[in-house]
């Protein structure tokens, strides 16, 4: 294990352990591909890529720290997803009861805490969950990696696809770009020509792309989330187009005006429901949910009127609005200095919006 990776495991138990103590818990229990992620800084509990937990939990009490699992898993995630501190403590897959009495004995009459709690296990305290949304220097050098090489993807595949294909084809063109760099195609959305001002979540369907198509990412490696969205346009976009996709442009810009840390994300909603009247597409907030926080899932908190939620130093966010046929979106981290946006690929355009570069149309006529 580098030594990086043994600081970032070393500050995240000590984190827990400080809750464990001063909430009265005898230990916490991560069964969440999120949060096993978080806990293993970086690892995968995953076998089925759509599942919410995975093949393994993580077990933290105030003395010890363990993955478990069962005999089928145990030495595979003790090669090449647990880093070297917690304990890989593992039983046969039919014997779930054993597992069970080995937390009983670690908790020593305390209670257990847990993200998905079962039986007279308690949620996560609060401060943990808010915590993890401040992404560590470990965390933050992962999310750069992923958000650059899950950009270059796109870039590479909307720059190869044909009018003639169809959506399901520039979904696994998609999905195909992103395995090739060990990213997990968590969402691949395709909107083609016909359907794209008709479905703000529009899944890739039959239909030939035509003239224009909206790829969608949500791409995950070490159990962080990159969101992002392009378009490509075979032909000169139209004038409504365009003034679309600027509209979307300028409201996002709102959007990261308000995205400082210490900012409640219903401020940032505010923002831009404001934004959308100011460009004349007054209630357009309601017709596509407008993003929120991110990191180990897609979203953390999606923003509502009134939402308490409150940014963090080095919280990752991603918005995304919308209007018929356009929508702009890219994970951004929230730093005190300003903005950093992670899913750049400087291959692809960009127009200057608020002072800052965006994607522009890829038009390829």
């Amino acid at each position: 294990m580098s030594p990086a990776k043994a600081a970032e495991l070393d500050v995240k138990l000590a984190r827990v352990r400080a809750l464990l103590a001063q909430k009265g818990l005898g230990a916490v229990r991560l069964r969440g591909v999120d949060w096993f992620a978080w806990a293993t800084c970086g690892g995968s509990n995953v076998v089925l890529l759509t599942t919410d937990t995975g093949v393994a939990e993580v077990l933290i009490t105030r003395t010890g720290a363990w993955v478990l699992t069962d005999t089928i898993e145990a030495a595979r995630l003790e090669e090449e997803e647990v880093p070297k501190g917690p304990l890989v403590w593992s039983c046969p897959w039919t014997d779930k009861a054993r597992r069970e009495a080995f937390v009983e004995v670690q908790r020593e009459g305390a209670p257990v805490a847990s993200d998905r709690p079962t039986g007279n296990e308690v949620p996560l305290p609060s401060e943990l969950v808010h915590s993890r949304w401040a992404l560590l220097p470990q965390e933050l050098e992962r999310y750069r990696a992923l958000g650059r090489e899950a950009a270059e993807a796109m870039t590479e595949v909307m720059q190869a696809a044909r009018p003639e294909w169809t959506g399901w084809q520039l979904a696994g063109a998609g999905a195909e770009a992103l395995w090739g760099r060990g990213i997990h195609p968590a969402l691949t959305l395709v909107g083609e020509e016909r359907r794209l001002p008709l479905h703000r979540h529009a899944t890739a369907s039959h239909e030939r792309l035509g003239a224009r198509a909206m790829l969608v990412f949500c791409a995950r490696r070490h159990g962080l989330f990159a969101n992002l969205t392009r378009f490509v346009s075979f032909r000169e976009p139209t004038a409504a187009e365009r003034k679309l996709a600027a509209d979307v442009a300028r409201v996002e810009a709102a959007a990261f005006r308000a995205s400082r840390p210490g900012t409640a994300l219903g401020k940032v909603y505010a923002a831009i429901v404001e934004a959308y009247a100011a460009q004349g597409h007054p209630g357009a907030e309601a017709f596509h949910h407008q993003g929120g926080s991110c990191g180990y899932l897609s979203r953390d908190v999606v923003a509502l009127p009134g939402t308490e939620a409150i940014l963090q130093p080095g919280n990752a966010v991603a918005w995304n609005p919308s209007l018929p046929g356009a929508k702009i979106e890219d994970t951004v981290v929230v730093n005190e200095g300003g903005l950093e946006i992670l899913t750049a690929d400087p291959r692809w355009p960009t127009v200057e919006v608020d002072g800052r570069a965006r994607p522009d149309l890829l038009v390829r006529s």
